[in-house]
């Protein structure tokens, strides 16, 4: 029997270990690629698309939330699970929207976590049962409806690349590091940065952390913790 195939990104070791020992004693997967950063484990997922991958929500420089669509770039079969300490349904909520399969709870059961791995590689999404399971609904219907909770601002102005390389620099990723993360040039990526700055009038790291909390794409729990 052919083995998914899952890789793991999580800052503290305890839990990458527990979560590797969790995975490795099911019967139908396998865990192929393991880090401690987000930058590590693009370079694995990239190689290697592994069937799933498992994000820590809080990570330096690059949170889980960022990885996500870095994650599908890199990897664009690979479904992705978060795995976090927040309960808050906001966060869950924006997990969907960039593009992850479900959302667990560190504090959970581990069976939630295979259940979880099963549901995303059948195209399910998967909620912790801590969390209000009218989240998802509530996301397909947006989906749907292309009904939008946040009001247009002028983050909405930026492109996609420019939003994406916004909430790199948010994390707090130097012009080099955006470059290097999404494999173009350190010229291109400034090219950006200053388009960005144009844009929204803001021309400093901490002036957009502050403004990526105030249009709620940012939260000083996780940025901040």
């Amino acid at each position: 029997m052919e083995k998914l195939t899952i890789a793991i990104a999580d800052d503290h070791a305890i839990v990458r270990k527990g979560v590797r020992q969790l995975i490795e004693e099911q019967p139908d997967m396998e865990v192929v690629a393991e880090s401690p950063d987000g930058h590590g484990l693009l370079k694995k997922v990239k190689t290697l698309r592994p069937d799933v991958v498992i994000l820590d929500i809080s990570m330096p420089k690059l949170s889980g939330l960022e990885l996500i669509k870095l994650v599908k770039d890199g990897s664009p079969n690979s479904r992705v699970i978060i795995l976090s300490m927040y309960k808050k349904e906001a966060y869950a909520h924006q997990a969907l929207k960039l593009g992850a399969m479900g959302y667990v709870l560190k504090t959970a059961p581990g069976s939630e976590l295979i259940a979880a791995i099963h549901s995303s590689i059948q195209e399910q999404f998967y909620m912790s049962q801590e969390i209000n399971s009218k989240i998802i609904q509530n996301y397909l219907k947006e989906e749907e409806t292309g009904v939008r909770r946040r009001s247009l601002s002028k983050y909405d102005l930026l492109s996609d690349r420019e939003q994406q390389v916004f909430r790199l620099v948010v994390d707090g990723n130097s012009t080099r590091q955006v470059a290097e993360i999404l494999c173009v040039s350190p010229k291109t990526a400034e090219k950006h940065r200053s388009n960005i700055i144009k844009k929204l009038g803001i021309n400093d790291t901490m002036s957009m952390l502050k403004y990526a909390i105030k249009i709620g794409i940012a939260d000083p729990e996780i940025w901040w913790d």
